[in-house]
C-alpha cells in the first residue's frame, strides 16, 4: 500500500470548494427576503474579513457525509489558500490542493506525491514561460497575473474589456506546449494538461482503501474529476452549467447558489451511505 495509506472501506468523496461546497457573499444567491435568509456559518476569514460561508442546512448535510465517507476537500486553491478554510467537523485526513498538484495528509504536503507530479509535468513548458507569454500578450484588461504553487498560471481579468479571441489565441499557443486554457468567471487559467484533480483523487482512493469515488464540482477544472467518479453531481450554476456539461452518472441540483451546496451535500451523503449499506457498486 502507498505511503500514508490507511484502511477505510468507505466511499471517497472529493468536494470542490468554491461555489460547490462553500460560497462567497457574492455567490450565495439568496433568493428570499432578508428576514427569511438561512443562518450561515463563516468558514473562511481573510485579513479579518469573512470570506466564505455554508448554510446551516449544508453544515448538517456535510456532517452526515463525514459519517458515511472519506471526505476530501479538492480545490485549485494553493495549500496556503486552503489553510484559511475551516470546514465543520474533524479535520480531513486527505485534501487535494493546487488542482491536484499537492496532496495533503493530515494537513501536511506529501513530498512523494509532489515529486511524482513534477516528474509527470517535466515534458510541459515551464510555468515561467507561460506566465511571460501571458504578460506579453496582456493589456489593461488583465488586472493580476500569478503563478500558483510554481505549477500553473492564472490571470484575473476584466471580462467586459477582454479582447475577443484572446483566450482562444492563448489556448492555441499553450496546446503544443502541453498546457490547457479555460476562462472561469473573472479568471483565465493556464494549466499543464497532466495536472488534474482526478489523478490525485485516484491516489487518495488507493491510499485510503476506499470502495468507490464520488465527486462534486462546478467549474471546467472539475470536469476530469467528475468524469473519473463512479457517481458525481454538479450545481445548476457555474461554468459546467453554462456549457451544459452532462454525463450518464452525473446529477445536477435543482437549486443554485448556497442552496445548491446544501442539496448536493445531502445527495452525496445519501449515495455514500447506500454504498456502505449495500457494499456493492450500486447505491
Amino acid at each position: 500500500m502507498t505511503a500514508g495509506a490507511t484502511t477505510d472501506a468507505r466511499p471517497v468523496v472529493c468536494l470542490d470548494l468554491d461555489r460547490t461546497t462553500i460560497y462567497s457573499a457574492a455567490a450565495l444567491d439568496l433568493r428570499v427576503p432578508d428576514q427569511h435568509a438561512p443562518p450561515l456559518l463563516c468558514v473562511e476569514v481573510l485579513a479579518g474579513v469573512p470570506q466564505s460561508f455554508m448554510t446551516e442546512e449544508a453544515v448538517h448535510a456535510f456532517r452526515s457525509l463525514q459519517g458515511a465517507a472519506v471526505v476530501v476537500p479538492t480545490t485549485t486553491r494553493t495549500p496556503e489558500q486552503l489553510a484559511r478554510v475551516h470546514l465543520p467537523g474533524p479535520a480531513a485526513r486527505f485534501a487535494i490542493a493546487s488542482n491536484g498538484g499537492h496532496l495533503l495528509v493530515d494537513g501536511e504536503i506529501d513530498p512523494g506525491w509532489s515529486a511524482a507530479v513534477r516528474a509527470r509535468l517535466a515534458g510541459c513548458a515551464p510555468p515561467a514561460e507561460v506566465e511571460a507569454h501571458m504578460q506579453a500578450r496582456g493589456g489593461p484588461f488583465m488586472l493580476r497575473l500569478r503563478t500558483a504553487s510554481e505549477l500553473f498560471c492564472y490571470a484575473v481579468v476584466d471580462r467586459a474589456a477582454l479582447p475577443a479571441g484572446w483566450v482562444e489565441a492563448l489556448a492555441g499557443w499553450c496546446a503544443p506546449r502541453g498546457w490547457t486554457v479555460s476562462l472561469q468567471g473573472r479568471k483565465v487559467y493556464a494549466v499543464p494538461a497532466g495536472l488534474t484533480k482526478s489523478a490525485a483523487a485516484a491516489e487518495v482512493l488507493a491510499r485510503s482503501g476506499g470502495t468507490h469515488l464520488l465527486a462534486a464540482g462546478d467549474s471546467l477544472l472539475d470536469a476530469d474529476l467528475l468524469d473519473a467518479a463512479d457517481l458525481a453531481i454538479r450545481p445548476a450554476h457555474g461554468e459546467l452549467a453554462t456549457t451544459g456539461f452532462t454525463r450518464p452518472h452525473l446529477a445536477v441540483t435543482t437549486a443554485t447558489g448556497a442552496a445548491a451546496g446544501a442539496e448536493l451535500l445531502a445527495w452525496l451523503s445519501e449515495r455514500a451511505g447506500a454504498f456502505v449499506l449495500t457494499g456493492s457498486g450500486k447505491p
